[in-house]
């Protein structure tokens, strides 16, 4: 067993708090902990980290409610009004609303239950580059409320929306509107309301998202973004560990 993997849960438990952690996007610093200096990101700030997490990343939890009854599946009884989440494909295949693309096959949990009545929102994580040893405590998290809405016939030409979505996921390409398997359709995730989680709160924004910080956000904006572990240093983890390193890295990029 390497020696950096065996220390892992040690890194993760005795020097997530401890770290001083820098965000990119921020230029000043407000607090003061321990003497080392942070700035709390802006809301708009985080809305663009977000946006970013949203273009990255490519799965998410869909999370629907248990109708009471339905007359299609033998379901245990008591589970009528309890959640569920479940993952599922998405892409950002319309990135000037922030509206995320999914390929609905109504014949999935979470779909069946909107069907039935169910609220639905998607929750989406930032996975760290593996180089990169982050407590999962202390990278960006977030959830989107909101409800599905049928893609029309033009607007999935225009946008290129099936070419778009098997770039993301190109197994998807079996599932596709038309395939002989399952029905299925593009629909658009239309986001109404955004709950972020930043990270650790002494250093990151937690807290709801106005939907226009959301819309506002620009494709140069989400360029420029960076989350923790796309930095180009992680120094301080191999120094600590004697592993050598670029010793000049002092703290790890957010």
């Amino acid at each position: 067993m390497r020696l950096e993997t065996a220390l892992l849960p040690l890194i993760s438990l005795t020097l997530a708090s401890s770290i001083p952690l820098s965000h990119t996007t921020t230029t000043t610093n407000d607090a003061d902990h321990d003497g080392v200096a942070y700035r709390i990101p802006t809301v708009h700030e985080s809305a663009v980290l977000a946006r970013r997490i949203l273009d990255l990343e490519k799965i998410g939890t869909l999370s629907t409610i248990f109708p009471n009854a339905h007359s299609a599946e033998n379901r245990p009884s008591n589970v009528g009004g309890s959640p569920i989440g479940l993952p599922d494909y998405y892409a950002n295949c319309e990135p000037d609303t922030g509206n995320p693309t999914i390929l609905e096959l109504p014949i999935a949990t979470s779909f069946k239950n909107v069907q039935a009545g169910s609220n639905i929102s998607l929750s989406l994580r930032w996975h760290a580059p593996y180089r990169h040893w982050y407590s999962v405590a202390s990278v960006p998290r977030f959830n989107l409320v909101g409800y599905l809405e049928e893609l029309t016939d033009e607007e999935i030409k225009d946008k290129s929306i099936a070419a778009c979505f098997v770039k993301k996921h190109p197994d998807a390409a079996a599932w596709l509107p038309g395939n002989r398997i399952h029905v299925s359709k593009w629909v658009r995730f239309v986001v109404q309301e955004i709950y972020w989680i930043g990270g650790f709160g002494d250093r990151a924004y937690i807290g709801w998202i106005p939907l226009e910080d959301w819309q506002s956000v620009t494709l140069e904006e989400i360029e420029k973004a960076r989350l923790p572990g796309e930095g180009t240093g992680w120094g301080l983890w191999t120094s600590w560990l004697g592993l050598g390193g670029d010793k000049e890295q002092e703290t790890l990029e957010l």
